[in-house]
């Protein structure tokens, strides 16, 4: 069954729960979304708060991907710049694939209902992400036409003696 997007649904306490777990089953499965396994709820909570707080502020719109009975099984938030010569281009993060549903195409779903809502936007001509080196998201992300266009050496530390690259890359719009 293929999932259902909508940008921006109503923070129920179901869709909140949905996203906590959803982000917590992501990274114990070794997914690279700012934390390691094992992880709880309770250490994404904090961060989760801050992404719905950016939303409530207009600085943030979340698109959220459904399985037929209101499951969370895929999420991406996407973040404006407040910098008045960067309006143009929005941040995307946490994007997030349930590991039950990888590999069924669900990903690039996601990013195709991500480039639709943000195309919607108006006046945004990118989309720029980061991502973890060493993982091998930056080849779906360029197979979903997004371009490798920086790359910080050993920026993200996600253990002693596991330094990864902080890789930039930008879906030109226009």
């Amino acid at each position: 069954m293929t999932l259902t997007f909508a940008l921006d649904p109503p923070v129920t306490p179901a869709l909140r729960d949905g996203i906590l777990r959803l982000w917590a089953d992501v990274s114990d499965a070794g997914g690279a979304v700012g934390f390691v396994p094992p992880v709880h709820v309770e250490e994404i909570r904090p961060e989760l708060v801050r992404h719905l707080a950016a939303m409530t502020e207009g600085r943030m719109r979340l698109v959220v991907g459904c399985e037929g009975d209101g499951t969370v099984a895929a999420t991406a938030f996407v973040a404006f710049n407040t910098h008045r010569l960067m309006k143009h281009w929005v941040w995307l993060y946490t994007v997030m694939v349930h590991p039950s549903r990888q590999g069924r195409g669900d990903g690039r779903d996601l990013m195709a209902a991500v480039e639709r809502e943000v195309r919607g936007f108006g006046t945004v001509d990118a989309i720029r992400l980061t991502c973890r080196g060493g993982t091998g998201v930056d080849r779906f992300y360029a197979s979903c036409g997004y371009k490798e266009v920086g790359r910080v050496p050993g920026a993200i530390r996600v253990a002693d003696g596991d330094d990864r690259d902080d890789i930039v890359m930008l879906l030109p719009l226009a």
